[in-house]
């Protein structure tokens, strides 16, 4: 597992390859089996990968003109979440999820970018208006996959100097 974190790199180049539906639906799994406050559950997960689909979406990504042949977008269904406690942890919980998905990716011989959404309203309003999202149905962020045509070596980004024990 720990390599699979190192190899984990955001890939913004991609083969002109479909992605299997078999393997998005083994990211879908992974998300789900992510924790979430309470086990509250919020997540929704809209997937892409029509031609037509991807330009729109790519069009409402400032920085997201990347040519990848899919996209899940991470969705928080406000509605589901019934218990009070949990209501502002839907960014967390759909965040957990975000990392299962680009986590298993690798492992699936992927590539992937995450591209932030939330809190910007802008690509909230436009995501919301290209997917057709109901009003209790908020995206956190757009997630490219593909099949990667770049290569990047694994590493961690370690920095003692950011690490404090005990107290700050």
């Amino acid at each position: 597992m720990i390599d699979t974190i190192y190899a984990r790199r955001s890939i913004r180049k991609y083969q002109e390859r479909p992605v299997e539906r078999e393997k998005l639906e083994t990211l879908l799994k992974a998300a789900m089996a992510a924790p979430s406050a309470r086990n509250g559950k919020p997540w929704e997960f809209v997937v892409v990968t029509e031609p037509e689909g991807m330009a729109k979406v790519r069009s409402a990504m400032v920085f997201g003109g990347y040519n990848a042949p899919a996209a899940i977008i991470v969705c928080a269904n406000t509605s589901l979440i019934k218990k009070p406690l949990s209501q502002g942890f839907w960014v967390q919980d759909c965040s957990a999820a975000t990392e299962n998905i680009l986590l298993a990716a690798v492992e699936l011989s992927l590539g992937t970018v995450w591209l932030g959404v939330h809190p910007i309203q802008i690509f909230s309003s436009q995501i919301s208006r290209i997917l057709s999202l109901p009003k209790m149905v908020k995206p956190l962020n757009v997630i490219y996959v593909g099949y990667p045509a770049e290569e990047k070596p694994p590493r961690t980004q370690y920095d003692p100097a950011r690490v404090h024990w005990e107290v700050y």
